[in-house]
């Protein structure tokens, strides 16, 4: 009797020990409640590069959806959950190679095929394998244009898309985003397209072939998903330069944005989004290796006879730098960093000193200056970027100060785009974004891909000749504890996708009490522009030996 009493208490024991560490919501949890579970972990995966890198985070969301249809293999969730498990399969088969995941896709697509034939999933499933779908007892209509393959597809992808959930959207993903605008920037060789919005949304692009057969030309496009299209925004842009025939934006879907670039030609183009506010780049860049204008040609010629020319002329086609971009940081609505004094802000004391480096830089170098502002106008950070290539600059030199919640941190550095590499450079850069040190990581793990067509090695080169030039020059005009921070890097949204040497200078600490009062005194802001151009001539110097030969040469006095 003893031993059936023990008996009975371990059994007891077993049976709460199961129930208690049961996880709950699978005695709660619907098929639709695990569908939009699955959903979510998609989602989440989809935001991040960095979890898309490794195979178990695929696996984890794949698990999800098969869990939708396990749990009742006859409902209405089944044939989606299969449909996601296979669609995942898919995407990591392009990002794994492996032949097993290809095959797991296939094998999902497939069962919905025999098993829900009236499904919505039926078709879709059936076009992603390449075979035709379980014949229905609709007409099938004649072979046409219209009722091409990508017809067919169009077709499909509306009714799949009409889930079977009747809930609304907004209930499951949050209020949907808006898209306020498309800009654009272009000359021959570069465009850059922005897509605004409201607020951060996931999104898609893809690349779409030339189709002779419905007249479609070569096109790029982005689905922004749980997102709307502005109701006053320009949906139609033409931009007609030598790569792009125009931009247009369209409500896709009920809950999705497509814009469209309509391609002439290009060599290659990178998409990419930053944050604070988000928006959308795309950058596309023809071939630079173009035969040169014929008005280069005819300079070029003129340089044969070196009499023929100005020296000036002589000396700026030598150089090989001809012109140079200086961005003064912030401005309008944008104030900067507050200055220790009261009253003194970094959009105006950097105005002023990106205008006396522009003077200098015409009088000493004999370049052209073009500034991306002369006034006390807001500018995007893509912007400046954007002005910088549009114009071909041969030189990018982004304007700031410094700030600290430290009062006591002083000194000068120079910046050029790559991975941070300390903490205060991440900070530094944060700051200059207008954004989180976190976006500042999100954006790391994609910098690598960014940064191909970058000039990191003569940014980092012109960035070390400036840094120290300015140290240099400070100290010798009697200025004490000028501090030289060095050259760093950071990812600064102004740098992303500059086709030139670029660098950003943090010329001062403007949260320093000493060093405020020393930027807003003219004499110490012309040291600082003749130590920035002092480091700008011995980069050019050092990339083209003979550039101020011909100059010297002929300044000389005859007899």
């Amino acid at each position: 009797m003893g031993n059936y009493k023990r008996f009975i208490m371990s059994f007891c024991l077993i049976c709460c020990f199961v129930f208690i560490t049961w996880p709950l919501e699978s005695f709660a949890d619907t098929a639709e409640d695990k569908y939009f579970k699955a959903e979510a972990c998609y989602r989440k995966l989809k935001k991040s590069v960095r979890k898309q890198k490794y195979r178990e985070n695929w696996l984890a969301c794949i698990k999800k959806f098969q869990a939708v249809y396990r749990h009742d293999p006859s409902g209405k969730w089944a044939a989606a959950g299969l449909y996601m498990s296979g669609n995942l399969y898919m995407e990591l088969y392009k990002r794994s190679y492996k032949k097993s995941d290809k095959k797991e896709a296939i094998d999902n697509f497939e069962r919905i095929k025999k098993r829900y034939p009236k499904s919505a999933y039926n078709e879709k499933a059936a076009m992603l394998i390449k075979k035709p779908a379980t014949k229905q007892p609709a007409t099938k209509e004649p072979a046409t244009k219209e009722n091409s393959y990508s017809e067919k597809k169009k077709a499909a992808l509306k009714k799949i898309r009409k889930k079977v959930e009747k809930k609304p959207h907004k209930k499951h993903f949050g209020k949907s985003a808006t898209v306020t605008g498309l800009r654009f920037w272009s000359n021959p060789n570069y465009t850059r397209v922005v897509i605004d919005t409201d607020k951060e949304t996931s999104y898609l692009y893809h690349e779409l072939k030339k189709d002779p057969s419905i007249k479609k030309p070569q096109r790029l496009y982005v689905d922004l998903q749980n997102c709307l299209l502005g109701k006053n925004i320009e949906k139609i842009i033409p931009i007609n330069d030598d790569l792009l025939s125009g931009a247009r934006a369209g409500q896709y879907t009920k809950d999705s944005v497509r814009v469209v670039v309509d391609i002439k030609s290009f060599k290659t183009y990178k998409v990419f989004s930053l944050k604070d506010p988000f928006r959308i780049i795309m950058d596309m860049w023809g071939d630079s290796a173009k035969s040169p204008k014929t008005s280069d040609l005819k300079v070029r010629n003129k340089i044969r006879d070196p009499k023929a020319v100005s020296g000036s002329l002589v000396k700026q086609l030598s150089l090989g730098v001809k012109r140079i971009i200086i961005d003064p940081g912030h401005g309008g609505r944008d104030y900067g960093a507050p200055g220790r004094i009261k009253g003194v802000h970094e959009k105006k004391i950097v105005l002023k000193i990106a205008q006396k480096l522009a003077r200098k830089i015409r009088k000493e170098l004999k370049c052209e200056v073009i500034m991306t502002r002369n006034s006390d106008k807001f500018l995007t950070l893509e912007e400046r970027t954007a002005i910088a290539n549009t114009k071909n600059a041969d030189l990018f030199i982004s304007i700031h100060t410094n700030a600290n919640r430290d009062r006591r941190a002083y000194g000068i550095e120079t910046y050029f785009l790559n991975l941070a590499t300390d903490k205060d450079s991440i900070l530094v850069a944060a700051r200059e974004n207008a954004t989180s040190t976190k976006n500042i990581s999100d954006l790391q793990i994609i910098l690598n891909d960014l940064m191909q067509n970058s000039k990191i090695n003569e940014s980092s080169r012109l960035a070390g000749y400036i840094q120290e030039s300015m140290y240099k020059h400070l100290k010798k005009k009697g200025y004490s504890r000028i501090k030289n921070k060095g050259v760093k890097q950071a990812p600064f949204y102004v740098l992303l996708g500059a086709q030139m040497p670029a660098v950003l200078i943090e010329t001062s600490f403007i949260s320093n009490q000493r060093e405020c009062k020393r930027l807003i005194n003219s004499k110490y802001q012309d040291r600082l522009c003749e130590g920035i151009v002092f480091g700008i001539k011995k980069y050019i110097k050092e990339t083209n030996p003979t550039a101020f030969i011909r100059e010297s040469t002929q300044s000389k006095p005859k007899g």
